[in-house]
């Protein structure tokens, strides 16, 4: 009996860790997921995406956050998250965001149903916009896509998968 306790009491504390919470505009908070470093080949500054999903009551929130020099851009426009059975959520721009001098912070909404879908399928990757005018000696601006990857490069003797388990997070909230 007491290593089942035991047990339950480790479950717990691991889940109660896992989880983070996500502060919007406002100061509401919900829970969230850790946040996940998606590689992004192609965007130049940082080549780190990162991706964090809340639970809501109508279904979630869908956060990406990219390094930047001007925080006069955002990362607004249609979201489109792919998921690993190639399908894909399309996540329309509400003009939710928030800069600070390094980091652009835009936040997309996911409905319930699409909340169930993230829960079974893990994300492959999200292509997204920044817009803004540039000059010379500012980051980039255009479409890029962040891939659900941890690091650029494997070996073929790595144990450890090179993916976020994004499914089984989202699970968790």
């Amino acid at each position: 009996m007491k290593s089942k306790i035991l047990l339950l009491l480790l479950f717990i504390s691991i889940t109660a860790t896992s989880q983070q919470i996500m502060t919007l505009k406002g100061n509401k908070q919900y829970k969230a997921t850790p946040n996940w470093n998606f590689i992004s080949t192609n965007y130049a500054l940082g080549g780190e995406v990162q991706v964090q999903v809340a639970k809501t009551e109508s279904g979630g929130i869908l956060k990406l956050s990219a390094a930047t020099t001007n925080p006069k851009f955002i990362i607004s426009g249609t979201v489109y998250v792919y998921l690993s059975d190639n399908s894909y959520i399309s996540c329309s721009d509400k003009g939710l965001f928030e800069n600070s001098d390094t980091r652009l912070n835009s936040y997309f909404t996911f409905t319930a149903a699409e909340m169930n879908k993230l829960k079974k399928l893990n994300i492959a990757s999200i292509r997204f916009n920044i817009k803004g005018k540039s000059d010379n000696f500012s980051s980039q601006t255009g479409n890029f896509t962040a891939l659900n990857k941890k690091s650029y490069y494997t070996s073929s003797c790595e144990k450890s998968k090179n993916i976020f388990d994004t499914n089984k997070e989202i699970t968790l909230l």
